[in-house]
């Protein structure tokens, strides 16, 4: 089956990666901000604010994408009213799409309208369950933009991610939540990833990845909030790396589960897990033709944590 890499939005709008650390290829344009969904459930204003600021600061080679679900892209385009035209200019946008595919697909083809050389919407997110429901949302789309998916993980997503690469679309894949339910096992995040690298389809991940490496975490900002174990965003995405260029997935599940900050060594050209190691040109390949971002509410969060790490060398 044919398979695209990114679009020509990602292509074109991808940063110049040479000369810079493997980690920083790794990691380059890997967040998108999620700010209006829970655990921060920030305000629209708040929101808005909150991603220029990160856009014009020291870490925005990390950042990527604005999401917001289309029924709000409105209150979008007031919110950011009241930053300056450099501030507006040049926003990436993701829009989640509801049930009436089509009403919203129309509200994201009047806001990439009204903002020609502004901002622009260049994908689309949407909750599928089925291969005819991709085709449906596919052929709605026509290829106007970007399509992420995202899939149930519990059983075997085989026939759906093969649906999705019948249609060039990504897949997406929910890691975490506000219940320890709502993160899916790890055996089940290694077959997902497994399922996408033998399909060659990119994929995305979304919520509970606001941390480098796993750990037990609090699962919201609530004082009282419960705590549980948490996939770690570095582990995910080296897994996927080491998985594309032969890791199996015993040893996956075991990167995947790996807290120790010693089991990672960093340089200029590459990435080391252990015993396994990766060239910065593995990396690169790795995130333009499979692991494309993760959603996060936060972006300082897993900024701050990275940092104080310390893994970059």
């Amino acid at each position: 089956m044919r398979r695209r890499e990114l679009s020509r939005h990602d292509r074109e709008d991808a940063p110049e990666m040479a000369l810079v650390s493997a980690l920083r290829t790794l990691l380059t344009g890997i967040v998108d901000y999620a700010g209006l969904f829970p655990p921060a459930t920030l305000n629209m204003t708040s929101a808005v604010q909150e991603y220029a600021t990160s856009r014009s600061g020291p870490d925005a080679w990390m950042l990527g994408r604005f999401v917001v679900p289309a029924t709000r892209l409105d209150e979008l385009d007031r919110a950011r009213e009241a930053l300056t035209p450099e501030e507006r200019s040049g926003w990436r946008v993701s829009a989640l799409l509801g049930e009436d595919v089509e009403a919203d697909l129309a509200r994201v083809d009047a806001f990439n309208a009204a903002h020609a050389g502004d901002s622009r919407v260049d994908s689309v997110e949407a909750k599928l369950t089925s291969p005819s429901a991709v085709a449906r949302a596919a052929e709605m789309i026509a290829k106007r933009y970007s399509l992420f998916v995202e899939i149930p993980v519990k059983s075997d997503p085989a026939s759906l991610i093969s649906a999705i690469d019948e249609w060039g679309a990504t897949a997406k894949i929910r890691t975490g939540g506000l219940t320890q339910e709502a993160f899916p096992p790890a055996p089940a995040l290694i077959r997902f990833i497994r399922r996408c690298i033998e399909s060659k389809v990119p994929f995305k991940a979304t919520a509970g990845l606001h941390h480098p490496l796993p750990a037990e975490y609090k699962l919201s900002y609530e004082p009282d909030a419960p705590r549980g174990k948490m996939f770690g965003f570095l582990n995910v995405f080296l897994a996927s790396a080491f998985m594309r260029v032969g890791m199996d997935d015993r040893d996956a599940l075991r990167l995947l589960d790996d807290g120790d900050r010693a089991s990672f060594k960093v340089d200029a050209r590459t990435i080391r897990w252990r015993d396994y190691t990766l060239t910065s040109d593995q990396v690169a390949d790795a995130r333009k033709t499979l692991a494309v971002s993760f959603g996060s509410c936060s972006f300082r969060e897993p900024v701050q944590e990275l940092a104080a790490l310390g893994i970059a060398s």
